[in-house]
């Protein structure tokens, strides 16, 4: 079985920080890539940020330049750190890690539970 774990979520003033992460546990053979998404209120849900070994990262447009997406294969954790935060970041944040698990044998996208970030005066 396999878990996503996310934590760091929190109510920041603009212009503020944060650094979310995201652990994996389980019977994990491969990460392949991993990737941050949010969801605001009444608007479908985005790509932040994505991250595969060997790559350069991807960042949506709107976040290029202040978040950070990076990877700790060992710990089995992508983590995004977000600088210059805005009133327009908030949402609730998502990782997906694509990976193989030894009890499926091939690759298939795990989603975090969410967790919330509010950027507010």
């Amino acid at each position: 079985q396999v878990q996503l774990v996310e934590s760091g979520g929190d109510l920041v003033q603009p212009g503020g920080s944060l650094t979310l992460s995201c652990a994996a546990s389980g019977s994990i053979v491969r990460i392949n890539d991993m990737g941050w998404y949010r969801q605001a209120p009444g608007k479908q849900r985005e790509m932040v940020a994505s991250i595969i070994d060997g790559v350069s990262p991807s960042y949506g447009d709107s976040v290029k330049g202040r978040f950070t997406i990076s990877r700790d294969n060992v710990k089995k954790t992508v983590y995004l750190r977000m600088n210059s935060l805005k009133p327009e970041d908030t949402g609730v944040y998502y990782c997906r890690l694509n990976l193989k698990s030894y009890s499926l044998g091939y690759y298939q996208n795990y989603w975090g539970q969410g967790t919330q970030v509010t950027v507010s005066s």
